[in-house]
């Protein structure tokens, strides 16, 4: 499975954790029975890391949404959004702009145009926020 593939199927997590109050493990289980979902260390990663600092990355979300609050931004945006925060401030090893395309890309297929443009640009936001906050 592909980096994009994995990162797709941990957004996905990401958003049905939205719904429910399963674990991610649970969540990752339930998947896997129900539509044969592959799994791979990338994805566990990605979904259950985000949720170990998911307070955290609210903040962060929370801080670059200007104008915003986070409960008007749709689920599937939050999902992306949280996905790829994960992403910039816990895998330094992910380049930036690899993880921004990644979210937009997703934005493009399961949300909105205006969902995507609004991704890109909280996340340059977040992306030079904390490049502040390492120097």
């Amino acid at each position: 499975m592909k980096r994009s593939e994995a990162r797709e199927q941990a957004f996905i997590l990401i958003f049905e954790k939205g719904f429910r109050d399963d674990s991610v493990a649970e969540i990752i289980e339930a998947a896997v029975l129900a539509r044969q979902l592959e799994e791979n260390a990338f994805m566990h990663q990605l979904a259950e890391g985000t949720f170990e600092h998911i307070d955290e990355i609210d903040a962060l979300i929370e801080k670059n949404c200007i104008g915003w609050k986070k409960d008007r931004i749709s689920r599937v945006a939050l999902a992306i959004l949280r996905l790829c925060c994960f992403e910039l401030k816990f895998c330094p090893d992910i380049p930036v702009g690899v993880s921004i395309d990644q979210a937009v890309e997703l934005a493009k297929k399961y949300a909105t145009p205006d969902d995507a443009s609004y991704i890109n640009g909280v996340l340059g936001s977040v992306s030079r926020t904390e490049e502040l906050e390492k120097q």
